[in-house]
């Protein structure tokens, strides 16, 4: 893959990271107890880091707008976690877990001009990303007041950048005719994880084997579950389409400033990976796809 979308895949890659150690970080899972959630697995809290730009949305509204997770694994914890902790208090807790993350990664390096430039770049590229899909991730995300610390303005951009691409994603899964599971079902069969992987997505065995059926019947998987190769040009077209729908906010910031923004954050990224907070396989398939 080149041009465009290669470059915008590398954002991504690049960008991720950065937003996701709010659900791996110890920081977010005391800032979480605090709340009183329960935090003896990683759920409860995440489902109420994501889906507090959302107001306080009902278990339809997340199954919608996170895609992949089964309807039964949503409703063990949306609605009910706003009766722990409304919306406002659950976004005012993740920056202030964000911040508490990234100055253990990067120190004082936070309160320095490469973090400011960066946030400022990343912010102009977040602001050409909405209002993004109506009723998405990104768009909610985009319509949260922006902080004051540059290294918080960083995480929210890479936050709205990636809600923003994930809201293309299941536009372009939907319109190649995946559903959910079938999405994952889909993406494990071209290798961009072992399938017990996206087992914590919460779809039972049988709902995995009756979307290999599915998939196997449009002509999608082989019959040890491979994909073929007619499903390997649909992931191909599924993700070349999630490229152009996330292109925009890179246009906006143009060939100069990401080159600009790629080299200053080249090194935080290799802290955040290097690190060991991140599983090393993903349902995302980075590194993969």
């Amino acid at each position: 893959m080149t041009g465009e979308p290669a470059r915008v895949r590398q954002m991504w890659h690049l960008m991720e990271p950065l937003h996701a150690v709010l659900y791996y970080a110890p920081a977010a899972f005391e800032e979480a107890a605090a709340l009183g959630y329960d935090t003896e697995e990683r759920w409860a809290s995440y489902f109420a880091w994501r889906a507090a730009p959302l107001g306080a949305s009902g278990a339809d509204e997340v199954v919608r707008t996170f895609h992949s997770f089964a309807p039964g694994m949503v409703d063990r914890h949306v609605p009910a976690g706003w009766a722990v902790a409304g919306p406002d208090a659950v976004l005012a807790a993740r920056l202030r877990a964000v911040d508490r993350t990234y100055r253990a990664l990067f120190g004082d390096r936070v309160e320095g001009a490469g973090f400011a430039e960066a946030a400022a770049l990343a912010r102009r590229a977040a602001e050409a990303a909405a209002p993004g899909v109506p009723g998405g991730l990104g768009a909610a995300n985009s319509a949260l007041p922006w902080p004051d610390a540059p290294h918080l303005t960083l995480w929210q951009a890479a936050t709205v950048l990636r809600e923003h691409r994930g809201d293309g994603h299941i536009a372009a899964l939907t319109g190649a005719g995946l559903d959910p599971v079938e999405s994952l079902v889909s993406f494990a069969a071209v290798g961009a994880a072992p399938a017990e992987v996206f087992a914590s997505r919460g779809w039972s065995a049988e709902e995995w084997g009756a979307a290999r059926l599915r998939l196997q019947e449009r002509g999608l998987l082989a019959a040890d579950g491979a994909a073929t190769d007619t499903g390997r040009e649909l992931r191909a077209k599924v993700e070349l389409r999630t490229d152009e729908e996330a292109a925009a906010p890179w246009r906006a910031l143009g060939e100069a400033g990401r080159e600009r923004l790629v080299e200053l954050l080249g090194e935080p990224w290799l802290e955040v990976i290097g690190s060991g907070l991140l599983p090393s396989e993903n349902t995302l398939g980075i590194g993969k796809v």
